[in-house]
């Protein structure tokens, strides 16, 4: 009897592993069940500013660009175009549907980016479409959106005018802001468009056939996408949603989804159980920024050089975050970033400054005196609410007390919040991350320009704004980049955020699934060519 109930007992684990392992990934159905860091803000593509919306959107819209499993440009809604120094040209695919069945047109494009740069939309992202003919104008309310250089030629072509030179425009359409949008859709919901999973129409690989706020999504593959033959994953599942590493590495550990990231005190533990380590370099940039509105102790120059001789990135990284992949940060210019003919750092390298105690004491000293303060109030420190946000914060409090006699309280808020308190201004410094939007040096160039509502902490150089146009308005690739060394110059010196590092993602995948593209550009990570292997 006692060997027969082991035997049982042996099954039954059995059956209960396989039944966790096809929670993961289950060939069967060719499902893929996975965890969000957190649920995405808003899923209007006019409007949605973070990543996590990006990955989302990726799967459930297409522009008239894409990237394919390489990660080049590939057709999207568009099936051909032209590009010259004056404007852009693209020719829609008939087949194109949105997952109602009616075409996609380019009256839908017109439309949603007339949309997204009404002032009364209040997109953050309004500026990536200022190279197109009026389109400042037009954000700014002295132009009607029907001034804006983009026209409905036909129902199956667009053609884009461009105020400037805009070599990059092709990344650009790719890009979420660019995403088309149904009028009818739209105003039929109104303020309430993309709130929930039945508020939205879509064009994508996927439909959002669930959304319980705070706690699960659901995408079902979408039957009238136009390449819907080769979306191999029916399915892609995300009932668990936290933004602790661990809390994700024990639902993967336990096969309950099919990706984690792995973080500080997480890689020993997988090395331990024999997972496959992968990585992958984001493109971000983690970055200090400072508030520039009046009032601010942090406006004051000389405060913030005393804070850029306090902390040294290199120290953050190998002896605070201890996470290999991660590299210290001294530019606002990641080292993934293109210049002419190479990496922009190669042909531009930055100028470093060195940590300095003594030097930091006598920047405070000057600030002081410049403000006509002998003390300096406590500040305040918006971080997020991951692990890793805290350990960094937690060192940041200690430089700023040990080396400096300052005090930083820690504002530790959950990922919407945090982005609400940045775009209201309630901080003096934040830390902050930036990954690039599009396949060029001016996604970050362009983020602490003056009329860029990312740009949360208002720094306003007209000196900086002056670099920025004349790269925006140059069609030669030396000129351009000139401008941009003397961007990163500027960021050096005048100190708007201090760089802390490059993130790189070590992450665990099951291995039955495959052909997960990690993506710098155009969300991250896509499932639009993946597979589950028998």
């Amino acid at each position: 009897m006692r060997s027969l109930s082991n035997l049982l007992i042996f099954f039954i684990s059995i059956c209960f592993a396989a039944q966790l392992h096809a929670q993961a990934v289950d060939a069967i159905n060719n499902k893929v069940t996975l965890a969000l860091a957190t649920e995405p803000p808003t899923l209007n593509s006019a409007v949605a500013t973070d990543t996590i919306a990006s990955f989302v959107l990726a799967h459930l819209m297409e522009g008239l660009l894409a990237y394919g499993p390489n990660g080049d440009l590939v057709a999207g809604v568009a099936e051909r175009w032209h590009l010259d120094d004056n404007g852009a040209s693209f020719w829609l695919r008939k087949s194109a549907r949105w997952s109602d069945g009616k075409p996609v047109t380019a009256h839908d494009f017109v439309f949603a980016w007339r949309h997204a740069l009404k002032p009364s939309t209040a997109s953050q992202y309004s500026f990536i479409f200022y190279p197109i003919k009026n389109a400042e104008a037009v954000n700014n309310g002295d132009m009607p959106v029907t001034e804006l250089g983009v026209v409905a030629v036909s129902d199956y072509e667009l053609r884009v005018e461009f105020g400037q030179p805009c070599p990059y425009f092709l990344s650009l359409a790719a890009f979420m802001t660019f995403l088309p949008m149904r009028e009818d859709v739209v105003d039929h919901w109104g303020g309430r468009y993309a709130a929930d999973s039945d508020k939205l129409m879509v064009n994508g690989a996927y439909v959002l056939d669930k959304w319980v706020h705070g706690a699960h999504l659901r995408l079902r593959k979408n039957s009238n996408y136009w390449q819907a033959d080769i979306i191999k994953i029916n399915e892609i599942d995300m009932p668990y949603i936290t933004a602790d590493p661990g809390a994700q590495f024990n639902l993967f550990r336990d096969q309950q989804i099919a990706i984690a990231p792995l973080d500080t005190g997480l890689l020993n533990e997988a090395v331990n159980r024999g997972f496959d380590i992968e990585y992958f370099h984001t493109g971000s940039l983690f970055f200090l920024e400072f508030n520039f509105r009046e009032g601010r102790i942090t406006a004051n120059r000389s405060f913030r050089k005393a804070v850029q001789r306090l902390i040294d990135p290199s120290l953050l990284v190998n002896k605070i975050i201890g996470l290999p992949g991660i590299k210290p940060a001294y530019s606002l210019f990641p080292v993934t970033v293109k210049g002419v003919k190479s990496s922009f750092r190669e042909e531009y390298p930055v100028m470093r400054v060195d940590p300095d105690i003594a030097a930091a004491r006598k920047y405070l000293a000057q600030a002081k005196a410049e403000l006509g303060l002998k003390e300096i109030s406590p500040l305040v420190l918006l971080v997020g609410d991951s692990p890793r946000a805290l350990q960094e914060a937690e060192y940041y409090q200690y430089l700023f007390q040990k080396g400096l006699g300052l005090e930083l309280r820690i504002d530790q808020q959950v990922f919407k919040q945090r982005i609400e308190k940045m775009r209201r201004g309630e901080f003096d410094i934040v830390a902050a991350a930036w990954g690039p939007d599009y396949d060029d040096i001016m996604t970050f160039a362009d983020l602490f320009a003056s009329w860029n509502d990312n740009n949360r902490g208002r720094y306003d150089n007209p000196l900086y704004d002056r670099w920025i146009r004349l790269a925006q308005t140059s069609n030669d690739a030396r000129t351009r980049f000139n401008a941009m060394a003397q961007i990163q110059r500027i960021v050096v010196e005048d100190v708007p955020i201090l760089p802390t590092y490059e993130n790189g993602a070590l992450y665990v995948q099951n291995p039955r699934l495959k052909g997960v593209r990690r993506s710098i550009f155009g969300g991250d990570p896509i499932f639009r060519y993946a597979w589950i292997e028998q």
